[in-house]
């Protein structure tokens, strides 16, 4: 069985496990619970933590693979990855009004890989949180994005631009997503990129007798 084959069988196996819900997901929860109350405490945290744990018992979400979860590293290589381009494009961004170049803007439509309305409203916002880059529209249905970019030599042009929103998406669901929901995305399961893309066309049904 290949290594693609075999990630895909582990990502669409199902199972009952405690907690229901990722890590990432309580992690989330217990965020916006914090944020709700504006203020930081170990009260807060706590109290946040048992309420999204008792919540996704309760009425847990759709079901999802059972390797769904939270992974560090690859989070902390989004964090990481975001806060250079947010210097990055700042620089330029600055460097470029100074010199009073006049910007050659365009829109560009991005169709992300994710059918997840969570994973396009995350990767949506990250976008427009870097200077340079504004999405102006969305389509959940679909998922795409259509994205504002400022100047298109900045970005090193419309494939350049293009390219860069599916790698952010590609950090997000790395940190973020189920083993399922990459296998249905085109990654092999995995915190980093280097796990690479399933073979293309791929059919979930037959993993279990490919080669």
């Amino acid at each position: 069985m290949s290594r693609a084959s075999e990630a895909v069988r582990v990502a669409t196996r199902r199972g009952t496990r405690f907690p229901k819900a990722s890590l990432g997901l309580l992690l989330w929860l217990t965020i916006v619970w914090v944020l709700l109350w504006g203020e930081v405490s170990a009260g807060n945290v706590v109290t946040g933590f048992c309420l999204a744990l008792l919540v996704t018992e309760v009425a847990p979400f759709p079901l999802t693979a059972t390797d769904s979860r939270f992974r560090p590293a690859a989070l902390v290589r989004l964090i990481a990855v975001f806060f250079k381009d947010l210097v990055v494009a700042s620089t330029q961004m600055a460097f470029f009004i100074l010199r009073g170049k006049t910007p050659r803007g365009a829109v560009i439509r991005v169709q992300l890989r994710s059918h997840s309305d969570l994973y396009l409203f995350i990767t949506a916002c990250m976008s427009t949180l870097v200077p340079g880059s504004l999405v102006i529209d969305t389509d959940a249905a679909s998922g795409t994005l259509y994205i504002h970019v400022f100047d298109v030599e900045l970005s090193g042009g419309v494939s350049a631009a293009h390219e860069s929103v599916l790698e952010l998406e590609e950090r997000v669901l790395r940190a973020l997503a189920s083993g399922l929901e990459l296998v249905e995305a085109g990654f092999v399961p995995g915190s980093s990129p280097k796990a690479g893309r399933l073979p293309t066309p791929f059919a979930p049904d037959s993993s279990e007798d490919a080669a």
